[in-house]
Parts: structure tokens; C-alpha cells; sequence
């Protein structure tokens, strides 16, 4: 009997319309004379526009500061209520080919494109004198999920786990839906906006779906994060690499440590982490997987992780949760539930209900948690690899009024 899952109400929606850089078909290519206009020269056009766009915002004080970037507030000249978070990219030795990082490019491709409500929005982009590029970002000023997982002070409930997991899973099957990868999923990428929201953002990593054919680097996707077939060098996969990190983030909501937590965070390392918290990648379990070039063998084999030691692990999940995290965990990606698949599990309909906005914790590190996350590098550790084992605090499982 089929059900409908509250996560699939709002169908995706196709991204914004490409701008065409080609010849309009509207203009006429009639041949007659016509009265000789002058224009002005590229570079001055590209400039009055910029300083057009640059004069709408007034940038106010620095909210973080990095080596890839800076980032400040700013309001809106018209109306001093509208805020916005202005990052200033920093001109480094990558950017010699384009002026700018690759990291930059994509992030501006991609955002410039989608749409939607659990993605950080890019409102517009221009250049100063000095040729810095500068992004006028959505304001979000809780903070991020990882902050909130670490912070020992704030108690959440498993109502709450599931509305973050609703929001990220609908901003990644919204950009798979687009053929778009996002390859960085991970707490620290998930911004919280003043409503409660989650936002994904940080697209410095992500790319579109490959052509046939056309091999992809593994070297991607912020270690604790990344999923076996990249270890092991695959040269083509899919959205089901955005899975993994999706699955990695629902057990560390749940836990409140980090899954695959190597240190230091080599791929042998991490190879063997998940062998032993997964179940060590064998033809029987992954068929096919020792043709992959990084292929290393585990030896002796652990068995496949069973249901129960994951429900004794994960058990204020409920058994439904349980069943997801495995579905989004397994070795085989081709196994591996894709983006819908996820929003269609049952999970997302049994009780409890996800937590309303307005009831979420929203106490993410504040504005410059989101301006330190801003200006950080795509792929990075952020320097918890040489933290301590925190000893978090366990989380409120109970009735979602108690943690009101």
C-alpha cells in the first residue's frame, strides 16, 4: 500500500534560466544602413555596472576572515532593515588562469542558478577597483548544525533531528534533480537562518553531473564525510556520494560525534574506520569493487554491520530512522537509496512529526560562526582533526514539549 510523504509535497522545481551570452534571435539581421551608434567600451560598461550594483549596499562591520576570504554585513541602501552578508574573495596563486579560485567559479556557476529555500541564496555579484569579486549572500545569523552539535547547553529531540534532515534532504534532492553535485555536505555547511531554517551552502566543491564517459576526481568531499568509492579512486559516480555525506551528518546529529572520525584522517585510516563500522567492501557485499584502482583489501574482513548494533547504537533514531541511516550508508553506491528514495522512506512519516520552525534550537554559534564558515576553504577540516574526543551531551529523546 503506498503512502505520501510529507517531504515530497513541494516537487522540485527547475533552476533559474540560464542568462544567454548568445545573439538574441530578436534582434534584426536586415542589411539596410543604419544610423552609426557608438558604445562604450567593454571594460567601462563592466565597471558603471559594478559600481551600479556596489552602490545599492552599505558594508558594515567584518564578520569573519580567512585566507580564501572575507565576509562583512551590509544593509541595503533603499531599506536598512533588508541585511545581507557581503564575501570579499581574496586573489591567490589558483587564480592566476581566471583571475579568481576555481572554488569561486563554481560556487557563483551554481548558486547563480538554484533556487530554493534550503540553499543559501546569492542575491549578486560584483567586482571593486582592486578586482576583488564580492558576493551578496544571504544574511544567516544562527550559526551552523555543527556549532549546535557541540554545544553541550542546547538539548534537542528527535523531532528536531528530523525537520534539519528534512531540509537538508530536500535542498539535495532539489540539486540532484538539476544534475548538480554538491560534494561538501557536512554540519558546517548547514547554515541556520534567523527563521530556524537549515541552508545549504558552500558550493566550491560542487559540479554537474558528469557527460558519459568523462572521468571525475575523487580526490573531493571533506574526508570524515566521503564515501568509500572515492577511497578507492572511482572514476565515475553520482549523487549518491552526496548520500553518504547526508547519511554521515543524520549519525551525527543522533550521536553527537562524528561517525568516521580517523585521526589523522589518512584514507587507510578511514578505509578501515568503516570497514569496522560499515562492514568490510567485498565483492559479495559490492560487486565489482576490487576492479576500482584504490581497491585495499582488509584483512581479516569485517561482516556486514547488522540492524541490531545499529539500532543499539542509533536507538533514539526509532527503528525507521535506523533503516534510513543504513539505506544511506551502504558500501555499494548503486545500493545506496538516491535523493528521492530518501524523501520517500517511511521515516519521514512516522512519529514523531519534524519539529516546526519556530520550535527548532537556533543557537548555531551566532552570525560569526556564519562569517567564519563563509570564509573557509571548500574540503577542510575546519582543525577538528586535532581536537579531543568530546563527551557530548546526551540528547532529549523525550516529548517534544519538554524541550520547548
Amino acid at each position: 500500500m503506498g503512502y505520501t510523504s510529507p517531504a515530497l509535497d513541494v516537487p522540485p522545481e527547475p533552476p533559474t534560466k540560464r542568462l544567454k551570452l548568445s545573439p538574441s534571435k530578436d534582434i534584426a539581421t536586415s542589411t539596410a544602413p543604419r544610423e552609426q551608434v557608438t558604445l562604450p567600451a567593454a571594460t567601462d560598461l563592466a565597471s558603471e555596472l559594478d559600481a551600479a550594483e556596489r552602490s545599492k549596499y552599505v558594508k558594515g562591520g567584518k564578520l569573519g576572515s580567512g585566507q580564501y576570504a572575507d565576509v562583512f554585513s551590509a544593509t541595503l541602501v533603499s531599506d536598512p532593515s533588508k541585511i545581507f552578508a557581503i564575501k570579499k574573495i581574496k586573489i591567490g596563486a589558483e587564480a592566476a588562469d581566471f583571475g579568481i579560485s576555481y572554488d569561486s567559479i563554481r560556487e557563483i556557476k551554481f548558486l547563480q542558478e538554484l533556487d530554493h529555500p534550503n540553499i543559501i541564496k546569492l542575491h549578486a555579484v560584483f567586482s571593486t577597483k582592486n578586482q576583488n569579486l564580492n558576493l551578496v549572500l544571504e544574511h544567516l545569523p544562527r550559526g551552523d548544525l555543527l556549532k549546535l552539535i557541540q554545544d553541550n547547553s542546547i538539548r534537542y529531540t528527535a523531532s528536531d533531528i528530523k525537520a534539519w534532515m528534512l531540509m537538508l534532504q530536500r535542498a539535495v534532492y532539489f540539486i540532484h534533480a538539476n544534475h548538480i553535485l554538491h560534494r561538501d555536505i557536512k554540519p558546517n555547511n548547514l547554515l541556520i537562518a534567523a527563521s530556524g531554517a537549515v541552508k545549504l551552502a558552500d558550493f566550491g566543491l560542487a559540479r554537474s553531473f558528469a557527460d558519459p564517459g568523462q572521468p571525475m576526481t575523487s580526490n573531493t568531499i571533506t574526508t570524515w564525510y566521503r564515501p568509500p568509492e572515492l577511497f578507492y579512486q572511482a572514476p565515475f559516480y553520482s549523487g549518491a556520494v552526496d548520500i553518504w555525506s547526508c547519511g554521515c551528518v543524520f549519525a551525527e546529529l543522533i550521536s553527537r560525534e562524528v561517525l568516521f572520525r580517523a585521526i589523522p584522517e589518512t584514507e587507510i585510516n578511514m578505509i578501515s574506520l568503516i570497514s569496522t563500522k560499515v562492514g568490510t567492501p567485498t565483492e559479495e557485499n559490492w560487486p565489482g569493487v576490487k576492479k576500482l584502482r584504490g581497491y585495499i583489501s582488509n584483512d581479516p574482513p569485517s561482516p556486514l554491520r547488522p540492524f541490531a548494533a545499529w539500532m543499539q547504537e542509533f536507538r533514539a533514531a526509532g527503528t525507521t530512522g535506523v533503516s534510513l541511516l543504513m539505506a544511506m550508508l551502504m558500501l555499494d553506491p548503486r545500493k545506496r537509496l538516491d535523493a528521492e528514495g530518501v524523501l520517500r522512506h517511511e521515516y519521514w512519516t512516522a512519529d514523531p512529526r519534524p519539529s516546526r520552525l519556530e520550535d527548532l534550537p537556533k543557537k548555531g554559534g551566532g552570525v560569526n560562526v556564519m562569517g567564519d564558515d563563509l570564509t573557509k576553504k571548500a574540503g577542510q577540516l575546519d582543525g577538528r582533526a586535532g581536537e579531543k574526543d568530546r563527551v557530548a551531551r546526551k540528547i532529549d529523546f523525550g516529548a517534544a514539549a519538554a524541550a520547548a
